[in-house]
């Protein structure tokens, strides 16, 4: 994993410059010097196609119905939702470069044009970029709702939070120019990769640092201090009050967003370490060495498709508004006597009273039947 070679970008991928001649930038880390003595073995080849397929189909039909969720029902328009729903926007983005990652790395050139070579590694950017600032926006958002929420009330709005998430992409795109810039189909290798101008060792281990600290280690302090502070509020509020079903509310609304971030962490954590350590020790090459890397990369797309997932079991809503979407929900009804003493069954009349807390969320709902 020669850094002298490489570059990276934030999806794991190593790009390699103009002056390697390795012919495929999806390849495991190797150097010029020995660039055939390492290569993916066959097996784990296939064992990566099929895990990536699995991925692809999870995280694309568990991201498309959270959007669809939250566009279609009224009631999943909270200020936390607006986040999850541009979440979900990054995910989709990023599984769906999943089929260009497989073709670029069968066929072992990129086959799609240099347009679509700048268009897949800037929306591949912009999509982790919008993930952690997206989980970075939840966060404070959650500070400012259980440390401030009467203060805070007036402004968390789900209007706000659309403003917030449009400047969320506007200040992703902006962060990947360079990406777009310098992304092209290579003559040489015929293969899509990011060329950086001279001195190109300088500008990789550069853009290796500034996606870490902006990508990834920045916001994670950012995120840690939010969480601190709001676990010192939780503890001293609860020595003077009893738990009202406000507040339990708002524990539930934070444990998700909690776990989530949590679980972006576990996923991504690995890899940006990993190009951490790579600046300051060259990791020796290896197939053992070339797996787990590969395995690294995988972990970053796993995350993508597990947080569909993580919405249904941690929140109530969105596991109602899944059933809902998807057909699942039953049917209530009730019966009825006639004079003759026949029974017969007629449906319930629900009326939907939604009940929100002063922070817009987490929505509750009360079901009253019959008009009582």
């Amino acid at each position: 994993m020669d850094i002298n070679t490489t570059s990276l970008t934030m999806n794991g991928t190593i790009w390699m410059s103009e002056n390697d001649s390795t012919s495929s930038p999806h390849s495991p880390p190797t150097t010029t010097s020995n660039r055939t003595a390492v290569s993916t073995p066959v097996l784990f080849s296939e064992v990566t196609a099929v895990i990536y397929s699995i991925v692809f189909m999870v995280g694309f039909l568990g991201n498309t119905l959270a959007i669809y969720v939250v566009v279609r029902y009224a009631k999943m328009k909270t200020v936390t939702n607006m986040y999850i729903l541009n979440l979900a926007v990054a995910d989709e983005l990023y599984i769906l470069g999943i089929p260009f990652l497989g073709t670029n790395s069968v066929l072992s050139y990129w086959p799609y044009g240099d347009f679509f070579c700048k268009l897949c590694m800037t929306a591949d950017g912009m999509s982790q970029f919008a993930s952690i600032f997206c989980l970075t926006l939840m966060s404070i958002d959650r500070f400012f709702a259980v440390v401030y929420p009467l203060s805070s009330a007036k402004w968390r709005k789900p209007r706000v939070a659309k403003v917030c998430s449009a400047l969320v992409w506007v200040v992703s795109f902006l962060i990947v120019l360079p990406v777009t810039i310098y992304s092209h189909v290579q003559e040489d290798f015929n293969t899509c990769n990011i060329s950086w101008p001279e001195p190109n060792d300088l500008w990789s281990i550069v853009f290796i640092l500034y996606t870490a600290i902006l990508g990834f280690f920045g916001p994670l302090v950012v995120i840690s201090l939010c969480y601190l502070l709001i676990v010192i509020k939780v503890r001293s509020a609860g020595v003077r009050a009893g738990v009202t079903k406000r507040r339990k509310s708002e524990c539930k609304v934070t444990r998700m967003v909690m776990i989530i971030v949590l679980v972006f962490v576990l996923c991504w954590l690995p890899f940006f370490t990993t190009n951490i350590v790579n600046l300051v020790h060259i990791i020796p090459e290896s197939k053992t060495n070339a797996t787990i890397y590969f395995s690294l990369v995988i972990l970053t797309y796993v995350n993508s498709c597990a947080n569909p997932v993580l919405y249904g079991f941690l929140s109530e809503n969105f596991k109602q508004s899944f059933q809902k979407a998807l057909c699942f929900s039953k049917t209530n009804s009730v019966s009825t006597t006639t004079p003759m003493g026949q029974r017969h069954s007629s449906p319930k009349t629900f009326q939907m009273e939604v009940v929100t807390t002063t922070e817009n969320e987490p929505f509750t709902s009360k079901t009253v039947a019959n008009g009582q």
